[in-house]
């Protein structure tokens, strides 16, 4: 079964369709990095599906709601994300495929869907393009776009003129770098230098030694949530360049909850923008956090996890508009326009382009109750992906 023809597919999916019945159960095939270096996408991304179903119910429309759950470690390797999802289409007959924690998965998962005739859910997956690739996926979670212009701007509007941008090189590290140049330039500041460096393992010291010898104002930094943020930075702190008067301002991967407390101290100041901090205030987030805490005491709620929770909600209030019909066509339609109070704050989805659209928070993490947290003190309301724009 591992080399499977798309038509192929299509025709299978097609054919167990026209088999199923309005009380079988709804099939949600998860493609998740659950082991290797992004386990812990795969792991907060599940958690956050569970909480919802645990809130809300499994059962829709008279259907009861299945997960099933392929572990496409490392997440980055396009081909074993794509043979997973094709299994999950025509042995295990899912109805809707989900998930997707790194960009590559997504990519290679697209025409998939397209082919199958199934809906897809991103949850994490963040480079803009990826709701381009496929008339049946839509995003429940972000873009890099997204979350950078914000920073961008801020850092513009308060005295910082020269930065010198560190991203990962990878769609999401090409998105952040773009989005940063064009929207920091139109604001007449100046790019010193730019770099891009190898998403996995990558040594931080001749990068930060280049930052540190050309003298920015700041580095704008985008690396994926998790080892390499935190490499970063101790790196940062070791050389000096707090202390040489370079300000480090990033997007919300880098002082992520997961990884926050393994940071430490050198998190401190960081100025940083996202879309979802555990120290969101609002009813909504309250009973999120408190949910999670219960559920899951050694864990801290972050993006990824939302990023499931909504993406459940978006799948479920979809369902009920179909009646439980999960047929590509019906679901697409019935969740542009979607609106619904995240944990996050308020989104929705954009009829156009199948992205969501929600508020974006400019953060300072600071010691809250001895505990170290993304504290809000600005936002953006109702931000569009500007990639597409």
């Amino acid at each position: 079964m591992r080399c499977i023809r798309i038509g192929t597919v299509a025709a299978l999916a097609f054919g167990a369709a026209l088999g199923a019945r309005a009380a079988d159960p709804v099939k949600v095939g998860l493609v998740l990095p659950m082991t290797g270096p992004f386990a812990a996408y795969g792991k907060q991304i599940e958690h956050g599906v569970r909480l919802y179903l645990a809130k809300n119910g499994d059962t829709v429309a008279g259907r009861k709601i299945e997960l099933i759950i392929k572990d496409d470690a490392p997440g980055t390797a396009g081909d074993v994300s794509k043979r997973l999802a094709q299994e999950l289409v025509v042995k295990d007959n899912v109805d809707i495929l989900a998930g997707f924690g790194l960009t590559p998965s997504a990519f290679a998962v697209a025409p998939v869907a397209t082919e199958a005739k199934k809906p897809m859910v991103v949850m994490n997956a963040a480079t803009s393009a990826v709701t381009t690739k496929s008339n049946y996926l839509v995003r429940a979670s972000m873009t890099l776009p997204q979350i950078t212009a914000p920073i961008a701007s801020w850092a513009a509007k308060n005295g910082i003129k020269k930065v010198f941008t560190v991203v990962s090189d990878y769609g999401p590290g090409h998105d952040a770098e773009g989005q940063f140049k064009k929207t920091f330039t139109a604001a007449g500041g100046e790019i010193a230098g730019e770099v891009r460096v190898p998403v996995r393992n990558p040594d931080f010291a001749p990068y930060l030694q280049k930052v540190k010898d050309t003298k920015p104002d700041a580095v704008f930094l985008f690396v994926p949530a998790g080892e390499a943020g935190i490499a970063f930075m101790k790196g940062f702190q070791e050389r000096g360049l707090a202390e040489a008067g370079i300000k480090l301002i990033a997007t919300g991967d880098l002082t992520d909850e997961d990884v926050l407390d393994a940071i430490g101290d050198p998190a401190l100041g960081v100025i940083n923008s996202f879309h979802y901090a555990e120290a969101h205030k609002s009813a909504e987030n309250d009973a999120y956090v408190a949910a999670y805490a219960k559920a899951y005491p050694k864990d801290r709620p972050n993006f990824m996890s939302v990023g499931g929770y909504d993406g459940m909600h978006l799948i479920v209030e979809g369902l009920k508009k179909t009646g439980g019909d999960a047929s590509a066509d019906k679901f697409i339609e019935a969740v542009k326009g979607m609106k619904w109070m995240s944990p996050r704050g308020p989104v929705s989805i954009d009829p156009a382009t199948r992205d969501i659209v929600q508020n974006v928070y400019i953060r300072k993490v600071t010691r809250v109750g001895g505990r170290l947290q993304n504290v809000e003190f600005d936002h953006v309301a109702d931000f569009k992906d500007p990639g597409k724009q």
